[in-house]
């Protein structure tokens, strides 16, 4: 596994992406309108992990979660609660793959992502 993205929920889309391009140095890399269920963009910096920041109507701001890229989700997800790991959310079609959540012992959510 690899971290793929660190997703953050902002209060406000406008200044969040100002300070990650301005103070941060991050780039847009792609911006989804998801209508009333909210927007997300994805900035990139150095290297191949981006930072996710989503405005929704639903969740609170701050972290939200640590999306890890895996090849064979479903494998993954047994290998995963053979050792113990607590899954809060089995696996799901999404448009970009599959994708399930497990949480560490302190409750930080993680997201398994296999991509198509």
């Amino acid at each position: 596994m690899k971290v793929k993205y660190a997703t953050i929920i902002v209060e406000d889309m406008d200044e969040s992406i100002k300070f990650y391009r301005e103070v941060m140095g991050f780039e847009i890399d792609s911006q989804y309108d998801l209508g009333p269920a909210g927007t997300i963009t994805l900035l990139k910096g150095e290297g191949e992990t981006m930072v996710e920041i989503i405005k929704n109507p639903v969740d609170e701001p701050g972290l939200f979660s640590i999306g890890m890229d895996v090849e064979d989700l479903d494998t993954t997800i047994k290998e995963l609660k053979a050792k113990g790991a607590k899954v809060t959310m089995e696996p799901i079609q999404i448009t970009v793959g599959l994708l399930a959540f497990i949480e560490d012992p302190d409750g930080a959510r993680i997201a398994l992502i296999q991509h198509h």
